[in-house]
């Protein structure tokens, strides 16, 4: 077969295998399609499938094939981070800054202190630190994974069980905004290159620059070339971060922040996010499923897996419950915030991938973050909606 014939059977399987899986067990009130796509990128990798049929992997997932998988997966993971960036509603964030720095702080600072204990315990045993990681790099890192709340996914949860735009909804979508901001800002602490720091100082000044004159350009044009500009936008700073040392991803973050989401139709930013979930996103989950690996030993990755997800949720109810009681929520309010906010798929996996691909973390790291995530994602809704459904019940009870 040839080099294009390899790589459409790659996205037949793609496209095809997680959505059968998805309508034929009808998971969706546990594992929504996005989630069961990146759990079969993981099957589909050389960790599971391939190891079960390796003529099967080498077959098909030729270097070649990997290459053009991995362009497509770039470029949907920098359009997608974007979109992230550009829905973050700072002004609202601010108006309630002593409520929502209070919760969005310990929701944040609880978690990845527990997943950094976590990183201390298997950093005993060898396979875990990558060859340009340094002890504090992989501490912080797995800690912030921890930490992460998926900002996108957690729209799509909130939109699933009709709060999104509701006081809660809101409220809960400005703590998951500052935490973003901050999982980005640790990046950048880890990813310090000071063998480049003048290009990456170089970098934050022509960006400053830059989105000021964007933000002038975009103002004057009609809507529509501002869907043009911004992926042209995004480009550049993709390439300016990457060329810093600072890695495309928090360049991509960045040029989404700086621009406002209400230069753009909302109905039309939730259909850009829907269609980019669906077309392209896919590839981005199989080429993830593509790295995990179990060199240290399948029971200790599962192990580490294990630990990192009792931290994660823990800390994450923790941090909550602790904002709850200093800020007088009624009952059962910070269970319904805590759960929601332990959503991780996307972010914390583009988080680990930047980690990888700088060789701060191994295989076995993001396989064991991956799990975590996945993991974590997938009880946000069972668990959310019986403790919302009692909200909702006590709010018509106190009327």
């Amino acid at each position: 077969m040839t080099t294009t014939e390899l790589y459409l059977a790659a996205m037949l399987i793609i496209f095809s295998a997680p959505y059968l899986i998805w309508r034929g067990l009808r998971t969706d009130y546990y594992a929504p399609l996005v989630v069961v796509q990146i759990i079969g990128g993981v099957l589909l990798g050389p960790g599971v499938l391939g190891a079960a049929f390796p003529a099967y992997y080498a077959t098909v997932f030729t270097p070649d094939v990997i290459t053009a998988l991995n362009g497509v997966a770039w470029w949907a993971v920098m359009i997608f981070v974007f979109v992230a960036g550009l829905e973050l509603d700072l002004s609202q964030a601010w108006q309630r800054k002593a409520e929502t720095g209070v919760t969005a702080g310990l929701a944040l600072a609880t978690p990845l202190l527990f997943g950094a204990v976590v990183a201390l315990g298997m950093i005993r045993f060898p396979g875990w630190i990558g060859p340009q990681g340094q002890t504090w790099q992989l501490v912080l890192g797995v800690g912030m994974a921890c930490a992460v709340t998926a900002l996108p996914i957690l729209v799509l949860f909130m939109e699933k069980l009709d709060i999104l735009r509701q006081p809660l909804g809101q409220r809960i979508l400005r703590y998951a905004s500052l935490d973003d901001i901050a999982i980005w800002g640790v990046l950048a602490l880890i990813l310090l290159d000071w063998e480049r720091v003048g290009r990456q100082a170089a970098f934050l000044i022509g960006f400053a620059v830059a989105a000021w004159a964007v933000r002038w350009i975009m103002k004057r044009i009609p809507e529509g070339d501002r869907w043009y500009v911004a992926l042209i936008w995004l480009a550049a700073c993709g390439l300016a971060g990457d060329w810093s040392g600072l890695h495309f991803m928090v360049g991509a973050f960045l040029a989404g922040a700086v621009l406002d989401a209400r230069w753009f139709d909302q109905a039309r930013m939730d259909l850009f996010r829907t269609h980019v979930l669906l077309a392209i996103m896919p590839v981005f989950f199989l080429s993830t499923g593509l790295r995990t690996q179990w060199g240290v030993g399948g029971l200790m990755v599962f192990g580490a897996a294990a630990a990192l997800l009792v931290a994660s949720v823990t800390g994450k109810l923790a941090g909550v419950h602790l904002a709850g009681r200093l800020l007088k929520w009624p009952k059962g309010e910070a269970s319904v915030v805590g759960w929601l906010l332990q959503t991780k798929a996307l972010i914390m996996i583009i988080f680990a991938n930047i980690l990888l691909d700088r060789q701060i973390i191994t295989n076995e790291t993001f396989t064991a973050l991956l799990l975590m995530a996945v993991g974590s994602t997938m009880l946000t809704i069972p668990l959310t909606t019986p403790r919302l459904a009692r909200l909702a019940g006590r709010v018509r009870k106190d009327g």
